[in-house]
């Protein structure tokens, strides 16, 4: 795969032989897989009835200090899958009755992905694809995925150039992030469908999403200003165009690693407050919401609970609630 020999898919730029080497992901040119199952706990459109078939990739183009997923985006839980055991995982997930398959973080694997999305659409795949990512994809990567996905599902996490430096190792994410989520507005218009399904003897209709965007933004405790500046952003690019989803649930994660690895953290984490959101500034958030008016946000309620926090070394790395597990990367299928 020549794309692998000279690695420009994200905006890293490496220029790494993948082949021989690990690029800033950490990640060779084989795909590798932490766990797929089904998400109850994405956006409403998302999950719809049955839950988003998502598939959690290994390895990640940015350091995000505070990601809860660090155990595979950055520590390499994971096992190798060919294209043809990633098609095998795409239709396992629609038999057990996923909505969509959802794919995240997969910015440094775009060739390998595409790869097996054709694979699993030439064994019957039906579902629509959900590209589910950080925000520092390549436009010209994504270009690669056009036709294959339909659904993204970006983070928009800041405009300062300064902060995602300090907590991503990636100061020019903000251009970067913005020029992709951009493409992906320009070329995927929503189109949402309401879907009914029997529960209990009831009728239940849900809005489903087929095409378009909903772009993330997780608030960071003390840095009000930092989600206003995005909101105004996507106020005047996104509104109309795409859906927004404001989440308040940043939680402090109790990290596990060397001694250096967690000294590097714990500095990097300094530029913000390391706690969870409170009453007062969830208050504000709601103001700030009010005052721009979107035309289709969601906004997600405040919660101290912190036990919904992945752990990916169990088979089942989230609470029952949230997440069904089809596939392990370490325990294998989980049906």
């Amino acid at each position: 795969m020549n794309l692998y020999e000279n690695c420009r898919q994200c905006p890293r730029n490496c220029g790494v032989n993948r082949k021989s080497s690990l690029g800033f992901c950490k990640e060779p040119e084989s795909i590798r897989i932490a766990v797929a199952c089904l998400h109850f706990g994405e956006e409403p459109l998302i999950t719809v009835h049955g839950g988003s078939g998502t598939i959690f990739l290994t390895g990640c183009n940015l350091r995000c200090a505070f990601c809860q997923n660090y155990q595979i985006s950055q520590q390499g839980m994971g096992a190798e899958v060919s294209k043809e055991e990633f098609a095998e995982i795409c239709l396992r997930l629609e038999e057990a009755g996923a909505e969509n398959i959802n794919l995240v973080t997969g910015s440094h694997h775009v060739p390998a992905i595409a790869e097996g999305l054709e694979e699993a659409r030439k064994k019957g795949l039906k579902l629509p694809v959900c590209w589910n990512s950080s925000g520092y994809d390549s436009v010209e990567s994504l270009k690669m995925l056009d036709g294959l996905v339909t659904i993204y599902l970006p983070d928009l996490k800041t405009l300062s150039s300064e902060l995602s430096k300090s907590l991503c190792a990636a100061q020019d994410y903000p251009d970067r992030a913005k020029e992709a989520i951009s493409w992906m507005i320009e070329h995927n218009p929503l189109k949402i469908e309401s879907v009914t399904k029997e529960v209990d003897g009831k009728k239940v209709s849900k809005d489903k999403i087929l095409q378009g965007v909903i772009v993330r933004h997780l608030f960071l405790p003390g840095r009000f200003f930092e989600t206003a500046d995005v909101l105004e952003w996507l106020k005047g690019n996104a509104n109309g165009k795409a859906i927004i989803s404001l989440m308040s649930q940043y939680t402090p994660v109790p990290f596990k690693g060397s001694k250096e690895e967690l000294a590097k953290r714990k500095a990097s984490l300094s530029s913000i407050e390391n706690r969870l959101v409170n009453e007062n500034e969830d208050a504000d958030l709601k103001d700030l919401i009010e005052a721009y008016d979107f035309d289709y946000l969601f906004y997600q309620d405040l919660c101290a609970d912190t036990e919904w926090l992945p752990d990916f070394e169990r088979k089942q790395p989230f609470s029952y609630a949230l997440a069904r597990p089809v596939w392990h990367w370490h325990y294998g299928w989980c049906e």
